[in-house]
């Protein structure tokens, strides 16, 4: 039996990651990525072996890949011939357009968290409600920061069970390397409740959640604090267990050196990871603490990389590769190399 056939639409800031975490993948093929013009993300992609085929949304512009040497396997529709899920990292709004090509091509497609919500079959999520993405055509990851605050909050959650969550998010105010936007020496505010509060309760409807979000003059990463209500009482080792159990959540010590986001960031880099990535959100052990029975933990949130694993699991969920969802998850933490107790 043939290996299901992925594609990857927009080769940019997630885009590249998605290849990059597609690839991997031993029960999957990455056929292509597809783009509009010669980025430097695709400059360094042909500089560096040009690994991924690449294909092209207006072949009319092949003669600038072909005046600095990028090669070109074909068109946009050329890929969608041979593939049956496209991951669509695309600006948002483009993958809503990009959705007739799909549907034209019988394809199906995993959004990411840019996209409006109506543009998918399913708003996705692989730890907490991966039955829900299985056999769908479309499906819609959650944003960087509800990804990574749904897996901490799920993995509390089927253990002990979770009534309420109270969070506040201190997020990056634009990617490293954009000059199109940004704050200096400023702490911008959005009204209650913030989208990842609402977004959870689409994922985890029996959760009431609010939340308040600030703006920071960062590039890397984002911290979440968060105030849960269990409907058990929990003690702060069993709380460290359940995250070390899971292989997408890595407990660290300000201790041991992790007093930062830049510090995880540098660790990642350190460890050899490309670009810095770390797919896993970091729980900061002396960061736990307990109101009566309510606890409060910060995570940190790797923007750019932390929903590639639930993107994969998106791609078994609607080809229906597995129908089990600790099979599914495991699989692709395997290919990734996650592991538990990090």
């Amino acid at each position: 039996m043939s290996k299901p056939k992925i594609g990857v639409v927009g080769y940019g800031t997630i885009g590249q990651r998605l290849a990059d975490g597609a690839a991997p993948q031993g029960d999957m093929e990455l056929v292509g990525v597809v783009d509009v013009a010669p980025t430097l993300a695709l400059r360094a992609l042909h500089e560096s072996g040009m690994f991924y085929k690449l294909y092209l949304v207006d072949p009319a512009r092949k003669p600038e890949f072909d005046e600095i040497g990028i090669p070109v396997s074909g068109t946009f529709e050329e890929l969608l011939e041979q593939i049956d899920v496209a991951l669509d990292a695309t600006p948002a709004g483009i993958g809503a357009k990009n959705k007739e090509l799909y549907k034209k091509h019988g394809v199906k497609a995993i959004f990411q968290g840019g996209e409006k919500s109506e543009v998918a079959d399913v708003f996705f999520h692989g730890y907490a409600n991966y039955e829900k993405g299985i056999g769908q055509n479309f499906l819609k990851l959650t944003s960087c920061n509800t990804t990574g605050l749904i897996r901490a909050v799920d993995a509390i959650d089927r253990e002990v069970g979770v009534e309420k969550i109270a969070i506040t998010i201190i997020r990056r105010v634009a990617d490293p390397g954009d000059t199109h936007r940004g704050l200096v020496d400023m702490l911008k505010v959005d009204p209650v409740p913030n989208h990842q509060a609402v977004d959870l309760m689409m994922i985890m409807p029996h959760v009431d959640a609010t939340g308040f979000l600030v703006h920071t003059p960062i590039t890397h990463g984002h911290i979440i604090s968060i105030v849960a209500t269990p409907r058990k009482t929990i003690s702060k080792g069993t709380l460290l267990d359940i995250f070390r159990a899971h292989p997408r959540i890595r407990v660290v010590r300000i201790a041991d050196g992790f007093n930062s986001n830049t510090a995880l960031f540098k660790y990642a880099r350190d460890l050899g990871n490309k670009r810095g990535d770390m797919y896993e959100i970091a729980v900061w052990e002396e960061c736990i603490g307990f109101s009566g029975k309510d606890i409060l933990f910060a995570i940190n949130i790797p923007q750019e990389a932390v929903t590639i694993p639930e993107t994969v699991d998106g791609v078994r969920a609607c080809l229906s590769m597995q129908t089990d969802r600790l099979e599914a998850v495991g699989l692709t933490n395997q290919y990734l190399g996650l592991e538990s107790g990090r």
